[in-house]
């Protein structure tokens, strides 16, 4: 490619740079393009020959280069949509993916009817699901809780973007900086993949915070630690909803009959896989 090309010829190139990562390639030369122009991605349709200024043309190269090498796209740009809200996210945070938003149905479908509801999120990394929680219910107080300093500096700084002024943040192992305050929800979307597992090949994963990825025991190991301590700190009745692994349903349910709670459930992802256990502390 020479460096004086128009935006639709340098689509097509990044394209072809992509296309062994998989389907999205021209969608992830786009965001990408559009990304360093500041612009919509209209913009790159409306206006394809249009010539790219020497710089950007040079940045735009070294980011293809990354992106081709299985680099996640929100981590070059820096942003990733989840809710319908705009989300700051870097290497310190796990890229919030679609099927986590059953976890946020399920969290707003648990506080019906509960005014001012008090909200635990657990492993909050950039802040999605508590964010979220918070968007839908303005009146509800969310505590998010985080291990990693970074990750948290990332969820303060998306909640400040979002105006949310009632949420909480709190650093420290899961329930832990809770002490003895109780919820009527807490959330939680651990570290569940076994480090056997043949998806961590995908080029993408290999850049994520191991720390929020992988747990021993075939995966279980965090989520057999919060769903065995959340009783303590929920309300009478209150919901502990927690996203897992395709193949770990019967495994979670299992745990969370064995820690007590009642009202076990478990919904499905938009593929159709269980992916969101939640039950209730009995009233």
């Amino acid at each position: 490619m020479s460096s004086d090309e128009p935006i639709a010829s340098v689509l097509a190139w990044a394209g072809r740079q992509f296309a062994p990562l998989g389907e999205n390639a021209r969608l992830d030369a786009e965001v990408l393009l559009a990304g360093l122009l500041a612009v919509e991605r209209s913009y790159l349709l409306t206006w394809p020959e249009r010539r790219l200024p020497p710089a950007v043309l040079a940045r735009y190269r070294a980011q293809v280069a990354r992106r081709a090498s299985g680099y996640p796209v929100a981590y070059l740009t820096g942003i990733r949509e989840f809710w319908s809200l705009e989300l700051r996210v870097t290497p310190a945070t796990l890229i919030p993916r679609p099927e986590t938003e059953g976890l946020v149905e399920v969290a707003l479908a648990s506080l019906t009817g509960i005014t001012q509801p008090m909200v635990l999120d657990l492993g909050t990394g950039s802040g999605a699901v508590g964010l979220a929680i918070a968007t839908e219910r303005p009146d509800a107080t969310v505590v998010a809780v985080d291990t990693c300093p970074r990750a948290l500096a990332v969820a303060r700084c998306n909640a400040r973007r979002l105006g949310l002024q009632r949420v909480q943040f709190l650093l420290g192992d899961w329930l832990e900086p809770a002490g003895e305050r109780r919820f009527h929800l807490i959330v939680a979307n651990p570290p569940y993949v076994d480090p056997a597992e043949p998806e961590l090949r995908c080029a993408s994963l290999r850049f994520e915070p191991p720390t929020a990825l992988l747990a021993p025991e075939q995966g279980l190991a965090e989520l057999r630690r919060i769903v065995s301590g959340a009783l303590t700190n929920l309300h009478h009745g209150g919901v502990l909803a927690v996203e897992h692994g395709y193949r770990q349903g019967a495994a979670v349910r299992t745990l969370f009959q064995t820690a007590g709670f009642e009202e076990i459930h478990t919904e499905l992802d938009l593929q159709g896989h269980p992916r969101v256990t939640a039950g209730s502390q009995p009233t």
